[in-house]
């Protein structure tokens, strides 16, 4: 990590926890009998990436969750509460910890999320820190839906590097994901998979001797 200038962050699992389990359940109360497959960390249904690229709307992918549930009597705050069970929040500290790591790399964030997610962190982040986004946080924030791209495509490492005329060689990756993993390994940076809570990421981080 000795010649590390820039750290991208992942959000879900590095920063904020998040329990995949929790809308898989939520999902199957629904009505939608394979949850499991339907909706998962490693791959799901198409519905998924095409919320997180920004191809649907809200009510669209209300509509697909109808459809799958085969039950269009279900609410938009039934789908939504289920949809948004997985977000947990941001344990104590981690704040802190991204602020000092910005004072010495140049830091982004970059999430696949959704509008429905990203409207209930945004909500999430006023009511619980009296932040009003992520933006103090990083030099810059990256949202899937926003890019009308999403991890593990190399093409969106690849935009954030050329946007802020980053050297992938001294640009660090760090996500939960595998497959995001292997996505920036192909733009040529540096990754770190995070494996711990994301209570223990300034540990990690001291681990990897990042601080």
């Amino acid at each position: 990590m000795q010649n590390i200038k820039n750290i991208i962050f992942d959000y879900g699992n590095v920063i904020f926890e998040i329990d995949f389990k929790r809308t898989q359940e939520a999902l199957s109360q629904l009505g939608i009998t394979n949850s499991t497959e339907f909706f998962a960390h490693k791959s799901h249904h198409n519905l998924f990436n095409d919320f997180e690229t920004g191809a649907i709307s809200p009510a669209q992918f209300r509509t697909g969750i109808r459809e799958a549930a085969n039950n269009d009597q279900l609410t938009d705050e039934e789908i939504d509460g289920a949809w948004n069970s997985l977000l947990i929040g941001v344990p104590p500290g981690i704040h802190e910890v991204l602020l000092k790591v910005k004072q010495t790399y140049r830091t982004f964030l970059l999430s696949n999320n959704n509008e429905t997610h990203y409207n209930y962190i945004v909500d999430y982040l006023k009511r619980e820190f009296d932040m009003p986004d992520n933006s103090s946080l990083f030099e810059k924030a990256y949202y899937s839906q926003q890019m009308f791209l999403r991890k593990p495509n190399v093409e969106i490492f690849e935009q954030v590097l050329k946007e802020n005329n980053l050297n992938p060689k001294e640009t660090l990756f760090i996500d939960d994901s595998p497959q995001h993993i292997e996505g920036a390994k192909l733009a040529g940076l540096n990754t770190l998979l995070m494996t711990k809570h994301p209570r223990e990421l300034e540990q990690v981080l001291i681990d990897h001797h990042i601080l």
